[in-house]
């Protein structure tokens, strides 16, 4: 049987890892050999690779895509989005999700993942029917959590609910590590015995489980998972590339990777790692394994924002009572999935409360909006108390939230003018304004320089 493994170096175990710090640089002399291992398809694109790209690398996300598909020519090159969200933190009007997704795919995107983070897929399906419009493969993902409401029956539903959307495939997005063994392969099962289509599993180490639950995972009939090159494996991002293939290919599985080729791309990476960690990205606490997530659920990058924002008040010592007081918030808000941007809203919120010595004495524009139904519709029950006190007399909006956005592009094509070349560039200036048009503005004054600089050497 032939099981599909995505590489994940040049996005998740990335983003996981090193917070998106990875230059295009960095990469580029092993591309080719990567194109030539024998993966399924890697992802290189999305997550917070967009914002990462213009806040702290000076770099045109949209040049780095054109830059990694003319390396590699016969891997598919993935993507993760949003859905509504696309790759920023609130929901974009239609007109905005099908121009991005269409110049993503002609910019080289070959599979885009599509996710909602309440699970709600009123917010994904503008951008899963605009991939399929533009001959991309669709894969919609469901948020794997642990709570009261959810459960095998539950995810078997979306399951049902994805495929008749017209998806593709299906993954399920496992972000925090917290899918066991035994877990996955019921809810595979379950999963492969009510839909026809194929069937994708993305975890990460961070609890440890993560090869455990991968392997259970293919017994049940997995088709592809989600794989890091050891380099950049392990800790809080996924199970490394190697070992995976090692062990599948022991028990009679073809991965169509080539060994050799492997390490030719984790000796390339080693020095790359190390480097990081020199210069103090690399932290030493997202490399271990952490059981305490299966009792918080925190991904590691959320992990990584509440040490930082305890760090900014001086409070760290603070942590486990923030830790405590997560799921406590995740229950009052009807027991959201733990992923962008519900895990900002949450952690921010926990933190907020043991910092405020009171609970929800200050609450968030973000966590308003949420409870005012602008993020979709909440998994289970919100506390009604809670609700009261933010809300006060008004009613939270149960319907559609992108319906009652107006068209955005042309719009932002007006207010950019000139420093915008491209529609690329004037997705950009949507997805994060301020950020990309100061980015646009230095491009604009480098690109005066090396023309005033060519002139005076005729």
């Amino acid at each position: 049987m032939k099981i599909n493994i995505t590489e994940t170096v040049l996005r998740d175990a990335n983003q996981s890892l090193i917070a998106t710090r990875m230059p295009f640089s960095d990469f580029e002399p092993i591309l080719e050999k990567i194109d030539s291992a024998g993966y399924y398809s890697v992802e290189c694109w999305g997550g917070a690779t967009f914002d990462s790209c213009l806040r702290y690398l000076n770099e045109d996300p949209w040049e780095r895509l054109r830059k990694i598909k003319s390396k590699m020519k016969h891997t598919k090159l993935q993507m993760l989005l949003r859905g509504q969200n696309l790759l920023g933190y609130r929901h974009y009007p239609d007109d905005v999700v099908r121009k991005f997704v269409e110049h993503s795919i002609s910019n080289g995107i070959d599979i885009i993942r599509i996710f909602d983070a309440l699970n709600d897929f009123r917010n994904i399906e503008v951008a899963v029917a605009q991939t399929l419009k533009s001959g991309g493969h669709a894969q919609g993902a469901i948020c794997y959590t642990i709570s009261p409401i959810h459960n095998i029956e539950n995810y078997v539903k979306l399951g049902k609910e994805l495929e008749g959307m017209g998806v593709d495939s299906i993954c399920i997005k496992d972000m925090s590590g917290i899918l066991g063994p035994q877990e996955a392969f019921d809810l595979i099962t379950a999963l492969k015995a009510s839909v026809k289509i194929p069937v994708f599993l993305h975890t990460h180490s961070t609890t440890g489980l993560g090869p455990i639950t991968y392997y259970k995972a293919v017994e049940a009939g997995c088709d592809g998972i989600d794989c890091a090159i050891s380099a950049f494996g392990g800790g809080t991002s996924q199970p490394a590339t190697e070992s995976l293939h090692y062990a599948l290919t022991q028990a009679g599985y073809d991965t169509g990777l080539d060994p050799e080729v492997l390490k030719a791309i984790n000796d390339f990476f080693l020095p790359v790692k190390e480097r990081f960690i020199k210069t103090g990205v690399l932290e030493h606490f997202v490399l271990g394994s952490d059981t305490n997530a299966l009792i918080y659920q925190v991904p590691g990058g959320m992990l990584s924002n509440l040490i930082a924002q305890l760090k900014q008040f001086n409070a760290l010592e603070k942590l486990p009572e923030v830790l405590q007081e997560i799921p406590v918030v995740r229950k009052e808000l009807g027991y959201p999935p733990l992923v962008t941007p519900m895990s900002q809203i949450v952690g921010v919120q926990a933190a907020t409360n043991i910092l405020m010595g009171e609970r929800y004495k200050s609450v968030s524009k973000e966590l308003r909006a949420y409870l005012k139904g602008e993020y979709g519709r909440p998994p289970g029950e919100l506390d009604a108390e809670l609700v009261k006190k933010v809300l006060g007399d008004e009613k939270p909006f149960t319907g559609r939230f992108a319906d009652t956005l107006e068209p955005q592009f042309e719009k932002a094509k007006q207010e950019i003018g000139s420093l915008a070349k491209s529609d690329e560039d004037v997705l950009s200036y949507i997805a994060f304004p301020q950020i990309a048009e100061q980015f646009l503005k230095n491009r604009e004054e480098s690109t005066a320089v090396k023309v005033s600089y060519t002139i005076r050497k005729l």
